[in-house]
């Protein structure tokens, strides 16, 4: 069984695609109606994308309800380490029937890069008040514990016992927290922030009102307070943590004391 991202790309397409296909959460396409085998919707049209390139330490799955959708249901790149590890780089799960928050560009459709380049504030303000989190252009799946549990299975399949990810927002650390994750490094940062987000701490104090992301009662939710960190609360810019999964243990960490996501 291959234990690199390069073997994997290097393998036959009939062997790489079952074994890849291990990675795409059984109840996505359920949800879809996309057969598991052919990966077909019901129209008859194919939604699975795998890209495998040869010679190239990343591969991606891309799974659509319908190849014409804007956004991917289910985009999932994963790639090899410099220390031979593997690790989840991008993840990203959209409900395409859901309504579309442009974040991803600006009033004059430059890209945003999800908010990190440049800003597009008013579909901010939209998406937040609709109960998205940074970064999301459509709510959700709420499938974390169906992606641990395909990722696991993966990563055991191809002989690893850990394997890694960094989120790109606060309220995606939390998230990964209660699907199982623990932390390489970041920890002391994390419990900071929820620290100093209760009354008498340095960031509760920055929610001064002074923008829609800095509202006192954002301290209490986890979407609440990526959303002014997002806005600059920090002082700094947000600095990833590193993750880590054990294939076939869930239980994780806690650095969230609020009131709810």
């Amino acid at each position: 069984m291959p234990g690199t991202v390069y073997e994997i790309n290097q393998l036959p397409e009939e062997e790489r695609t079952p074994l890849l296909s291990i990675l795409i959460p059984p109840r996505l396409l359920e949800i879809f109606s996309i057969d598991p085998v052919t990966f077909r919707n019901p129209a008859g049209k194919a939604c699975v994308k795998l890209t495998c390139p040869e010679h190239m330490p990343f591969f991606q799955i891309d799974v659509r309800r319908d190849p014409g959708d804007e956004d991917a249901a289910y985009f999932l790149d994963v790639s090899n380490t410099p220390f031979g590890q593997m690790e989840i780089s991008f993840i990203i799960v959209n409900d395409p029937g859901g309504e579309r928050y442009r974040i991803d560009r600006d009033e004059a459709e430059h890209e945003t890069y999800f908010g990190t380049a440049r800003r597009n504030l008013p579909e901010e303000i939209r998406a937040m008040e609709a109960g998205l989190a940074p970064g999301q252009v459509r709510r959700g799946l709420r499938m974390i514990h169906d992606m641990v549990d395909a990722w696991d299975a993966f990563f055991r399949a191809v002989g690893h016992k850990f394997y890694f990810l960094e989120p790109l927002a606060y309220n995606s650390a939390i998230l990964y927290e209660r699907g199982g994750f623990q932390y390489v490094k970041g920890k002391e940062r994390m419990c900071w922030i929820d620290r100093e987000f209760h009354p008498g701490g340095e960031l509760f104090g920055r929610l001064d009102g002074s923008s829609p992301f800095r509202r006192p009662e954002q301290a209490r939710t986890v979407r609440g307070r990526a959303w002014a960190i997002h806005d600059g609360i920090l002082g700094e810019p947000w600095e990833s943590p590193k993750m880590y999964k054990t294939v076939g243990v869930n239980a994780g960490i806690s650095t969230f004391s609020g009131e709810g996501y």
